[in-house]
C-alpha cells in the first residue's frame, strides 16, 4: 500500500511539472493583448524585457521562457483631440 501512495504522489508531481512547461514571450504576450482588448482597454502597451531589468511605470503581467523574462503593462496616455474636434465640440456665442 505504501508502494501506492508514493508512485501516485511522484505521477501528480510529474503531472502538474509538465503542465508549467516555459511558454515562449510572444504567445503569452498575444494571450494579454486579447484579453485587453475583451475588456476594451484601448491605450497600452506591452513590453517584454529581461527579468532583472526594472519595470519603471509599468507592471508586470507575467513571466515567460522559463522565468528568464518578463511581460510589462503600462498605460499609455490617451490620444490628444485635434483641434477640429475642440472647435465642434465648443459652445458658440450668439
Amino acid at each position: 500500500m505504501r508502494t501506492f501512495v508514493t508512485m501516485a504522489a511522484l505521477f501528480v508531481m510529474s503531472a502538474s511539472a509538465f503542465a508549467q512547461a516555459p511558454k515562449p514571450c510572444e504567445d503569452l504576450k498575444a494571450e494579454i493583448a486579447k484579453k485587453l482588448d475583451a475588456k476594451n482597454v484601448k491605450t497600452y502597451s506591452l513590453e517584454i524585457v529581461a527579468k532583472d531589468d526594472k519595470e519603471g511605470d509599468g507592471k508586470v503581467v507575467g513571466t515567460c521562457d522559463g522565468g528568464s523574462k518578463k511581460i510589462v503593462y503600462s498605460r499609455a496616455s490617451a490620444p490628444a483631440q485635434s483641434a477640429t474636434a475642440t472647435a465642434a465640440t465648443a459652445p458658440t456665442k450668439p
